[in-house]
């Protein structure tokens, strides 16, 4: 997550506030560099909680400071700058509005495919064009080899490690990179009709609402702001301390259909 220092103000009526949530002591955690250990480690948390971290993932820290350098200066820029890489069609720049069934939060983003090819540089700027392409290769070998761990625990069909990981491999996949720009939550001196009455009661707004993803896994990269909830087998939503060391997994609902 990326969070600037002004605030922005659109509509409220239209955005959700936080639940409730507890903190979550423990989540789970896997060194990918204890392969036989890690195997078992990621299917029990995929079992429990949906929900993982993983360390040694052999990507720069020094790498993912660039990009996130990077991607600072492109929300730092006048908001008719940024809208000229938008709206997404699928891929762009977006403000508020979350996809195409009219949903809202208070957020703004990048969403770029995958494919090299298909990220135009006329969208970012060459620079973060570049580190983009380098993220997007060092974090799919990663997937790959979390999903191949994934296929050998679960016995998906004789000698197919890579019946998972070979989804994400093929040029022809659905998969996209998206960063997400979650700004600071207006204070309640504006005298705001509708946004007093939420911030008197201590409620935020929701940056990106609850939602499950369609795909077979999801990749998240925080920063040492927090702000990300998951929600366990009972219902309870608990937030998850931020790790800008790690980075987050999160089962999607197609990979949840091998269980």
């Amino acid at each position: 997550m990326v969070v600037l220092s002004q605030p922005v103000l659109d509509n409220l009526a239209h955005f959700e506030t936080c639940k409730p949530t507890g903190e979550i002591n423990i989540i789970p955690a896997v060194d990918l560099s204890d392969y036989s250990n890690a195997k078992k480690l990621i299917l029990e948390a995929c079992k429990e909680f949906g929900f993982f971290k993983v360390t040694n993932h052999g990507v720069s820290m020094e790498f993912l400071d660039r990009l996130e350098s990077e991607v600072v200066e492109f929300f730092k820029l006048p908001q008719q700058e940024k809208e000229k890489s938008g709206p997404p069609s699928p891929f762009g720049y977006g403000n508020k509005k979350i996809g195409p069934n009219g949903d809202v939060g208070w957020v703004e983003y990048l969403l770029l495919s995958t494919d090299a090819k298909s990220i135009c540089p006329g969208i970012i700027s060459d620079t973060l064009w570049r580190l983009v392409n380098e993220y997007v290769c060092a974090v799919r070998k990663m997937v790959c080899e979390v999903l191949e761990m994934i296929a050998e625990e679960l016995k998906i069909g004789p000698n197919n490690k890579d019946m998972l990981s070979k989804l994400i491999k093929n040029e022809k996949s659905d998969s996209c990179f998206r960063v997400n720009h979650y700004p600071p939550c207006p204070d309640n001196n504006n005298n705001n009709q509708i946004l007093q009455p939420l911030l008197m009661n201590g409620q935020d707004l929701i940056g990106f609402g609850e939602h499950t993803d369609p795909q077979i896994i999801s990749v998240v990269k925080s920063n040492n702001t927090s702000g990300l909830q998951i929600c366990l087998k009972d219902g309870t939503w608990v937030a998850v301390p931020p790790d800008p060391t790690s980075f987050f997994f999160i089962v999607g609902d197609s990979l949840q259909e091998f269980d």
